[in-house]
This record gives structure tokens, C-alpha cells and sequence, in this order.
């Protein structure tokens, strides 16, 4: 059971830290129109912060699962 928590937070934490690099240098970014007529490219904040939060997670999982002992 221990080895299958490390390797869950494992993978969890990888596709964490894809998804938020992706979202904030891959991916095309957001276009935001105020009302001066100005346009404003930003990257999509909640999948970046939702990839933080998948690889805390799971960085947090693997290690309890690797620090815990019997």
C-alpha cells in the first residue's frame, strides 16, 4: 500500500507541474478586451493554479507515504 501512495503522488504531482507549465507557457493565452478598446494576453490563471494544487498534492502524498513508518 505504501509504494502504490508514492507512486500515486508521484503521478500526480508530474501531471500537476504539466498542466501548470503548460498553462502558463504552452498554451495560447487568454484575450481580455477592456472597455477602452485595449487588448491584454494573459494566461489562464486557474489552470495554472489548479496545476499547483494537483502537484502539492501530490508531493504532499508521496511524501507522508515515503516518511510514514509502520
Amino acid at each position: 500500500m505504501r509504494a502504490v501512495l508514492i507512486i500515486v503522488g508521484i503521478v500526480l504531482a508530474a501531471t500537476g507541474g504539466v498542466i501548470a507549465y503548460r498553462a502558463a507557457f504552452v498554451a495560447p493565452p487568454a484575450f481580455i478586451v477592456n472597455p477602452e478598446g485595449a487588448v491584454h494576453e494573459l494566461p489562464n490563471i486557474w489552470r495554472i493554479m489548479g496545476g499547483l494544487v494537483l502537484l502539492v498534492a501530490g508531493l504532499l502524498i508521496a511524501f507522508c507515504a515515503a516518511r510514514r513508518r509502520a
